[in-house]
This record gives C-alpha cells, structure tokens and sequence, in this order.
C-alpha cells in the first residue's frame, strides 16, 4: 500500500490554515474531508468555528489523537507546525500545493514524518 493510499484510510485529520472563507483551499478542504466521514479538525488561531465545527488555535489544544495534518499554510509558517507536529508525535503530514520547502521537507526526514505532497481536495472532490 502506498504512503498516500495509507493516509486515506486514517480517519483523524488536522487541517491547519483552515479558514471561513469558503474560496479558499483552507475552508474547501475542511468541508471535503467532513463530507468523506473523516475526523476533522480545523487548525487556525483566528478563528473559533468553520462552519459548525470548532476550530482549534494549535495542533496542541486537540484533545483526540491526530493520524494525519493537512497543512494550507505559507511554508515560513509550516515549518513551525512541524515542530508542533514532532512535539504531538504525529506521523503523517500532507503538504498542498503552496505548503512545500526543502526545509520542510528535511526536517520530516530527520524526524521520521512521513510527507504525502499532493492535493487532498483534488483526490477527494
């Protein structure tokens, strides 16, 4: 099975960079995901809800296990997120088109995360 194919089947998934407005990526993906019967969980300290569904300033305020984190976020800002990422042992993280840096992607392989660089939104929709 492939590391995207394995990510599929996880079924707790962090968006961060989630957003209300619904033209962007960040809120579309929320919604995509929601629509599959998977977990989600919204990621974004400036917001309280996505449309119904509570929002989470940090990957540190979630209080269920997370499988897999969808990051939607400027790479300066991901690669904090890894850090957050490693802190919580969290495994898998995808990275959407915009979310991508060799730091990023360095620091996953020194830290045994597991990078799936592809489009969740485009797989599901």
């Amino acid at each position: 099975m492939s590391l995207k194919q394995e990510t599929l089947e996880m079924k707790n998934w962090a968006v961060v960079g989630a957003t209300d407005k619904k033209n962007c990526f960040g809120y579309m993906i929320v919604k995509e995901l929601q629509k599959h019967n998977y977990n989600v969980y919204p990621v974004n300290p400036n917001h309280e809800e996505i449309d119904g569904i509570k929002c989470y300033p940090d990957l540190d305020s979630i209080n269920e296990n997370i499988d897999v984190v969808d990051m939607v976020v400027n790479p300066k800002i991901g690669i904090k997120i890894m850090e957050n990422v490693k802190d919580n042992n969290i495994k898998y993280v995808w990275l959407q088109p915009g979310a991508r840096s060799d730091e990023i992607r360095e620091y996953a392989a020194e830290n045994d995360i597991n990078l799936v660089e592809d489009c969740i939104y485009a797989i599901l929709s």
